[in-house]
């Protein structure tokens, strides 16, 4: 009865809309028994006794009925499916502000495709159930009400024995609905696969090109179509065994109904009318007592996407300071800071100490693992510190909201991310409200204006999933425009220039420069060539600061910072 109270709490804001359905359930069941109930004069008085009045009457009686019972079933079902829709509706958006709000660890952990099944698929498989649910809650329970009073006034003992047997239909459908809570579970696991394979298969679809993967990925895909398959069908096993248990409940009733029944009229101690009235009802009974068994099914089909919501809806948000800072004035300091990747069994960064003032431009180099990108990543708290701590101007960053902290920072990293949308809406994302001036202004300072208007659409121009309709240089370059328009007091850049050909290099680097004027700028750089102004470069390794200074007084100590200058430039110097 647990996810029963869940599902019930889920409900209970939309409460109106099923309280009124409710109301509407009792008008059909009332409708109902009264079909069962017309049947005695229909038989006893228009057949036997030939009355001519009921035989014009009690037609335009029953149609009547039948169109209102059509209308009710109508409005209970709207308002019912309208209700589950809100429900599922707002479950999604909660779930999805839940996951925007948690920490960047959570995303690291937890694959894309299997988040987007629980936004998508688990409140879809949810709604279906909740709908069914609690509508078959509401009017299959009033209308065995109804039908049970037809059959208990007609004749009480006879409907006693008829419906002895309800119970024990009820508890073998309940046992039966723990399995299927088992099978459910696994069903919701499957589809979670099935959408991570897609999710993975789209992305990535010019590498399984490029190696000729395709066989591999249709094999894998189908593999895990046909488990998804197999659990439906185990499902559909399942809740159909349980009609049958109805079927065969409700065939050993009506046939005792039957027998005892004929006796009884052969008897003269029930009329025609009487017992035909009494079998309609109990006729028209099993068939809500069939829904009501299912009832329990659905719940226990509900359990399984419950739980792997509530499961991210129970993750802990990330925590924000309530401190708000507008500007930056002097110096970014990190403090003793450690930190450890949760899966990690060596620490990323260890007992780290940096001062950057304003105005500065610090570079960072070193091997791949050294933690670098962990040091930025801790910046605008991506992660935070195990120990020690990070301020801006004297304040520790953790007591500033989110908001006010990363307003202060520009990112432009060597992943590039853009979104499906426009060229002019994509530069305008940092800072929606900004005017088309302003858009083509920073596009203009990132070089990225010209090629902008080689395109028939110009701003206004789709570029496709992550932006892929461009070049590697052409996406940078929106990405730098995105930082300009920005228009941020540091500006971070992760290896932005690393993976662009020399020609693509060149162009993004003199934009970069502009954007570093009169800034504070951190730099992962990879091409050392792009760091030789720098104010200070750090050489980081096992998550320390192993060497710093400048370029050329890094050269003279002839350290780590020489051996990779000399591994990149040998070659150049040679030729």
């Amino acid at each position: 009865m647990e996810e029963f109270k869940v599902i019930m709490r889920l409900v209970k804001p939309y409460w109106k809309r099923v309280a009124l359905a409710g109301i509407i359930s009792l008008f059909i069941a009332g409708i109902n028994a009264s079909i069962a109930w017309l049947v005695k004069p229909a038989l006893d008085d228009v057949l036997v006794k030939k009355d001519i009045d009921l035989i014009i009457f009690l037609p335009i009686g029953i149609f009547i009925i039948l169109v209102l019972r059509g209308v009710f079933t109508f409005c209970h079902e709207y308002l019912m499916r309208s209700a589950s829709q809100k429900m599922v509706m707002d479950l999604r958006n909660r779930t999805y502000r839940h996951i925007m709000r948690l920490p960047v660890s959570y995303f690291g952990k937890n694959s894309s495709g299997s988040m987007m099944s629980k936004v998508v698929n688990d409140t879809n498989a949810l709604e279906a159930v909740v709908s069914l649910a609690v509508k078959d809650l509401l009017i299959e329970t009033t209308t065995i009400i109804g039908l049970a009073g037809v059959a208990f006034y007609r004749k009480w003992d006879l409907a006693l024995v008829a419906l002895l047997v309800l119970p024990g239909a009820f508890y073998g459908a309940a046992r039966l609905g723990k399995r299927l809570k088992q099978i459910s579970r696994r069903t919701q696991e499957k589809i979670s696969i099935i959408t991570e394979i897609l999710q993975e298969s789209f992305t990535g679809i010019k590498i399984i090109k490029a190696f000729s993967m395709e066989p591999r990925e249709e094999e894998r895909f189908e593999k895990n179509n046909k488990d998804y398959y197999r659990e439906n069908m185990r499902t559909v096993r399942v809740s159909e065994f349980v009609s049958l248990l109805m079927e065969v409940v409700a065939g050993l009733g009506i046939a005792f109904v039957i027998w005892y029944g004929g006796k009884l009229i052969v008897d003269d101690i029930m009329t025609i009318g009487e017992f035909f009235s009494f079998l309609t009802a109990i006729f028209l009974l099993y068939t809500p007592a069939k829904r009501l068994a299912r009832v329990n099914n659905g719940i226990q089909r509900a359990r399984a996407p419950l739980e792997r919501i509530f499961d991210v809806l129970s993750k802990e948000r990330e925590v924000e300071g309530n401190v708000e800072k507008e500007t930056f004035e002097d110096e970014i300091l990190y403090k003793d800071v450690s930190f450890t990747y949760p899966s990690a069994r060596h620490k990323a960064l260890e007992n780290l100490s940096l001062k950057i003032k304003k105005g500065e431009l610090v570079a960072i180099v070193g091997k791949s693992g050294g933690g670098k990108t962990t040091l930025i990543n801790m910046l605008p708290r991506f992660y935070n510190p195990d120990e020690g701590g990070i301020f801006i101007d004297g304040t520790d960053i953790s007591t500033l909201t989110f908001k006010s902290l990363r307003s202060l920072l520009g990112i432009v990293s060597q992943d590039v991310i853009l979104f499906n949308d426009t060229i002019l809406e994509n530069i305008k994302y940092g800072k929606p409200g900004a005017s088309r001036e302003k858009v083509i202004e920073a596009a203009k300072a990132a070089y990225a204006d010209d090629f902008i208007k080689e395109f028939p659409e110009g701003y206004d121009t789709m570029i496709g999933e992550r932006g892929l309709r461009l070049s590697g240089g052409q996406r940078q370059r929106l990405s730098i425009a995105r930082a300009v328009l920005r228009n941020p007091p540091v500006l971070v850049l992760d290896e932005a220039t690393s993976s662009l050909d020399t020609a693509s290099e060149m162009i993004i680097q003199n934009a970069l420069e502009k954007l570093m004027e009169s800034r504070t700028t951190i730099v992962i750089a990879h091409r050392l060539s792009t760091i030789r102004k720098a104010d200070r470069i750090l050489v980081m390794g096992k998550g320390r600061i192993i060497e710093k200074g400048t370029h050329d007084e890094l050269l003279e100590q002839g350290g780590v910072y020489r051996k990779l200058y000399d591994l990149q430039f040998r070659g150049q110097e040679e030729s």
